[in-house]
């Protein structure tokens, strides 16, 4: 009995609360149109589900023709939001950072990591240096390093292989070697496990109880953190000790940092070029345009990022609807990306598109775009061209699923891993 009325009254305190807030958010009369859905879950559930189907940009295009709006209030994880859509959308938000937005990370990403809520400039530039070409361009060798070893492990001599955990497995391999110089394939792969739990709980109910994906997040992240903790305080002893490089990755540099004060050309043209034992250099990088506009296209098809949340910081209008202070913002990549306004016949795959000048600005924006365009873009471009190349110059290959769909959990990955067969070139 006292358990019932404890969840009765939590219920009817749930349903006050959103009345009340429904009052308070309705003194601005000329919101966008949309319905804010269920009290606390509000349209939360199908945002998540039509990703995990495989029809992340259904919940946004669906919107846009029932209201004939670029803009619908809605409900996302327990916040009142706006969602924007269209190339002026994004221009609008990506142009008034901190000065009527600010970027809003979910509560699930704050508590998982609590830092992330400190934001500086200082710490910004520091991502920026440490990611930008010119610093990269020591990692190119590096990177085809273990590119040839993964493949050599996990592709070669196999005739099928499940193309997803296999790239997943690589990426975090060489993130492992270039942040942290862990190259060890056992330690990657115990590192992995965690890493992967709260991957997966970033964009999650905030429920911390035991068997939620939110909670193995949080115990994951714990993990992380003492192993983390442990490697720094080892760093600092060898670099004062000699035993390190202050350059042999980007921990190094981070321990080290102080504040202010203190045309085309296919990937078999480059593999013929290179001797027994040559790795790819930066110039070999930048000859593979054409690469990157496959790459490109992808990426429009299927974002690394289905859009992100800002947050207002006063009233302001936009596009004749009110926008209240405090209310969540989403842009959404897909509104622009799989819009045929933007992207003539956007359901069909054509790197060309990526030539001479390119897609018109603010409608492709995978990586997002002002001051808050994600700063791993160039490691991303440099970590995609070398896997494809160690990829092209071994194998041919035929998809086995054809139609095997896209879910995002919390990022896109292909719903059975891809299953491929291979076909070695013949030497």
């Amino acid at each position: 009995m006292e358990l019932l009325f404890v969840c009765v009254l939590i219920l009817f305190t749930l349903f006050i609360s959103m009345s009340l807030a429904y009052i308070l958010f309705n003194k601005h009369t000329n919101l966008p149109p949309g319905k804010m859905g269920l009290p606390y879950i509000g349209e939360s559930l199908e945002f998540i589900n039509t990703s995990r189907k495989g029809q992340a940009e259904k919940f946004v295009f669906d919107r846009i023709t029932k209201y004939s709006s670029q803009l619908f209030k809605t409900s996302i994880l327990a916040q009142p939001t706006v969602v924007f859509c269209g190339a002026a959308a994004n221009k609008f938000l990506f142009s008034n950072e901190n000065k009527l937005v600010k970027i809003r990370i979910p509560d699930s990403a704050i508590k998982i990591f609590p830092t992330l809520e400190v934001d500086s400039l200082m710490k910004r530039k520091m991502i920026f240096n440490f990611l930008k070409p010119e610093a990269l361009m020591r990692y190119t060798s590096m990177m085809d390093s273990i590119a040839q070893k993964h493949f050599e492990s996990g592709w070669e001599g196999n005739q099928q292989v499940f193309v997803s955990p296999l790239v997943k497995r690589y990426a975090f391999w060489v993130a492992c070697k270039a942040f942290l110089s862990i190259e060890d394939p056992q330690r990657v792969a115990k590192l992995a496990v965690p890493f992967n739990a709260v991957i997966s709980g970033l964009f999650s109910f905030t429920i911390d109880f035991p068997g939620t994906t939110f909670y193995r997040a949080i115990k994951a992240s714990n993990e992380i953190r003492v192993e983390l903790v442990a490697i720094i305080k080892q760093r600092k002893i060898d670099l004062e000790e000699n035993k390190a490089s202050p350059t042999q990755d980007m921990l190094s540099q981070i321990v080290l940092a102080t504040d202010e004060n203190g045309q085309q050309m296919k990937q078999m043209e480059i593999a013929r070029s290179k001797k027994p034992g040559d790795l790819l250099n930066w110039d070999d990088i930048k000859k593979m345009k054409y690469s990157w506009n496959v790459a490109c296209e992808v990426m429009r098809l299927v974002p690394p990022f289905q859009g992100a949340f800002r947050e207002a910081i006063s009233d302001f209008t936009f596009s004749g609807f009110s926008i209240p202070k405090g209310w969540k913002l989403y842009w959404s990549a897909h509104s622009t990306q799989k819009n045929p306004e933007c992207f003539q016949e956007p359901e069909k795959f054509d790197p060309t598109r990526f030539e001479g000048n390119g897609p018109a600005p603010f409608t492709f924006v995978p990586f997002g775009g002002g001051p808050r365009m994600c700063p791993g873009k160039e490691y991303a471009r440099l970590l995609i061209l070398v896997f494809m190349h160690n990829a092209i110059k071994r194998f041919n290959w035929e998809k086995l699923l054809p139609d095997e769909k896209i879910i995002v959990h919390p990022t896109p990955v292909p719903a059975k891993g891809l299953p491929i067969r291979l076909i070695p070139h013949l030497a």
